[in-house]
């Protein structure tokens, strides 16, 4: 995932490090004292449950190995008199393993969703930290001077066996998951990220519904207390990211800082009294004065459940269940009893007309500005039209309620024509504007129909740095849609990009290393991708410390190697060995990148293991 920077250094070791851990953990010399401890502890773990997704594989795993302890702590039970001497040690160094492993199958629990993903690498290395532990406590008990039997014995050396040989797997929803948080992380990039890529994060994070979001702004305010200002860039990138999955679901973004599920000071006059939680919008968190029902049963105020739905959303946001039709029907029988509450307790509700009747004006102001703008981009005056798609450029940059608008007035279809104009400048804004524009989901499919892609590619070929870049960056955007996928591959789409990867400028190959990756998930490209000669720049990159690009590539090449072809043209030594060194001095994420691959190819022939064999490839697997 993106990088925490020196923040993230000595985790690791202050996780298994602290000392009130070592004063917590007494050594008790009667048998049932310390088999007790050990036992709930075992108990507890196995009662936490319900894991972050980022960390559930390997949470799950360590819990499942963990309550194989139940008979081996049966078994020395039953000895019912004090410990052997020999066995205190490693009963002592269980207990703290078993604490430690707590404390991060906790955090895998119950931390911030977004923190986890950004520090997964460091979360795999604790995991494989604590399972060493784990083995290590566990090679050095004396089953024999406890009375253990053979058979309890030897489930106990598998478990050992197991926890050491224990690796993170790589697959698709991984490799997606990294590629989207290096996008969305970004600090170079300042367009706007993807509503469709932000979506998929947020559905893989499981960040999509009302209730998740507030469970994570919760999670967030905790983190932040927690780490506090030594953590300050990266709690400000997780509120960030935060506000993108809280915008896309339809939630106002509030300051974390303040307290908790309260409603918006303006929605009531203060007030000491706790507000009772059906009173208040799922969507807003603030009390409701006029409540609707939808279809799923579940209640909003009018106007948030309207938003949602004018954003193309057809899905009931607090239970994610799609909505058999979009009718609202009042609840009548909510409103009087907030009336009434209100009423008792002296609470003045807010007057929202005002606020709506001015918002209606500010929209209709907007519209008939942007209308005049498209009949400006069919105009006959060069001079018209540059100012024209300039200024769509700039409105569709600035908020989704413009994208939506420039595509009601009719924009998308001339935008797509000026992308054959040969001005640089209008191409280059045009080919912007349509980027801008698919952000939104509907309009992907407009631009798509309009029959864009084909436009967009040529200018990829042949337009300046900067619309080639913005046409990269256009067809990411677009192929997140799987049919686009294929209309790309079918387009000759591929070639241009992995020209973009190998001979752009360091965010030209970004853009095009991202809408390969994509592309790439359609099998068919894959085969496209390597006859254009993607292997190449791949492995150029992966050679190039200093652009950064190292976990894109071994992304991409994790999905070549699946299909024959794209094995068949990385199988050279050369590459292997590149593998192996990443094994040896890369990052975490590089490490785990490496291996997947390396596995990926181990699968399909034992030629590939035998010269990551002679490249030493052993020595960094055990």
């Amino acid at each position: 995932m993106a990088a925490a920077g020196d923040s993230k250094r000595g985790s690791i070791d202050d996780f298994f490090d602290d000392d009130s851990l070592m004063t917590s953990l007494p050594s008790p010399k009667e048998i049932t004292a310390v088999i007790q401890v050990v036992e709930r502890e075992v108990e507890s773990i196995c009662s936490i449950g319900d894991y972050r997704v980022t960390q559930r594989k390997e949470s799950l795993s360590l819990v499942r190995r963990i309550k194989l302890l139940s008979p081996f702590l049966d078994e020395i039970k039953e000895l019912g008199g004090p410990i052997p001497e020999t066995a205190q040690p490693a009963l002592r160094d269980l207990k703290k393993a078993l604490f430690v492993a707590k404390r991060l199958l906790k955090t895998s629990a119950e931390s911030s969703k977004i923190y986890l993903a950004l520090e997964y690498e460091t979360m795999v290395g604790m995991f494989q930290s604590v399972n060493g532990k784990l083995s290590e406590a566990l090679d050095k008990m004396p089953y024999d001077e406890l009375g253990i039997s053979d058979e309890t014995k030897e489930q106990i050396e598998l478990m050992c066996v197991q926890l050491k040989r224990v690796k993170h797997r790589t697959d698709t929803q991984d490799m997606e998951l990294a590629m989207d948080m290096i996008v969305v992380f970004s600090k170079e990039d300042d367009r706007n990220a993807d509503i469709a890529m932000i979506k998929r994060l947020a559905k893989n994070l499981e960040l999509h519904t009302v209730e998740d979001l507030n469970e994570e702004s919760a999670a967030v305010r905790k983190l932040a207390k927690e780490k506090g200002e030594k953590y300050a860039e990266n709690t400000q990138k997780i509120i960030d990211a935060l506000n993108k999955f809280k915008h896309i679901a339809g939630i106002e973004e509030t300051d974390l800082f303040e307290e908790p599920v309260k409603p918006n000071q303006d929605s009531v006059k203060a007030h000491p009294l706790d507000i009772p939680q059906e009173f208040l919008c799922p969507i807003t968190l603030e009390i409701m004065t006029d409540p609707v029902i939808v279809t799923t049963g579940q209640t909003y105020e009018r106007a948030s459940i309207q938003k949602w739905l004018d954003s193309n959303r057809r899905t009931c946001p607090k239970t994610g269940q799609v909505l058999n039709h979009l009718s609202l029907a009042p609840n009548y029988a909510l409103k009087n009893l907030i009336l009434q509450w209100c009423e008792k307790n002296n609470i003045q509700l807010p007057n929202k007309n005002a606020a709506l009747c001015t918002e209606d004006a500010t929209t209709a102001e907007n519209r008939e500005k942007i209308m005049s703008l498209v009949r400006d981009l069919s105009s006959v005056r060069l001079v018209v039209q540059k100012e024209a798609v300039q200024s769509i450029r700039l409105l569709s940059k600035e908020n989704p309620e413009n994208r939506v608008l420039i595509a009601d007035c009719g924009g998308i279809p001339p935008l797509v024509q000026l992308l054959s104009y040969p001005d640089s400048k209008i191409q280059k804004h045009a080919v912007t504007a349509l980027l801008n524009l698919s952000i939104d989901d509907t309009n992907k499919k407009l631009i798509s129909s309009e029959g864009a892609i084909s436009s967009i590619i040529e200018v990829l070929k042949h337009g300046n740095v900067g619309a080639k870049e913005n046409s990269a960056a256009t067809l990411f955007s677009l192929s997140m849609l799987d049919e686009n996928k294929v209309t790309v591959g079918l387009s000759d789409g591929i070639p241009p990009l992995v020209e973009l990867l190998q001979h752009g400028t360091v965010r030209g190959k970004k853009d095009a290393a991202t809408a390969l990756f994509n592309l790439c998930l359609n099998n068919m490209n894959k085969a496209r991708a390597v006859e254009a000669g993607i292997v190449k720049p791949l492995l150029q990159l992966l050679k190039d410390n200093n652009l950064g690009m190292i976990d894109e590539s071994l992304s991409i090449l994790l999905l070549l190697v699946s299909h024959p072809e794209g094995r068949q043209e990385i199988r050279q030594l050369m590459f292997i060995e590149t593998l192996v060194e990443f094994m040896k001095h890369g990052t975490p994420k590089n490490k785990e990148g490496a291996v997947a691959v390396l596995l990926e190819l181990g699968i399909s022939g034992s030629s590939f293991l035998l010269a990551a064999l002679q490249y030493g490839v052993y020595e960094h697997l055990v």
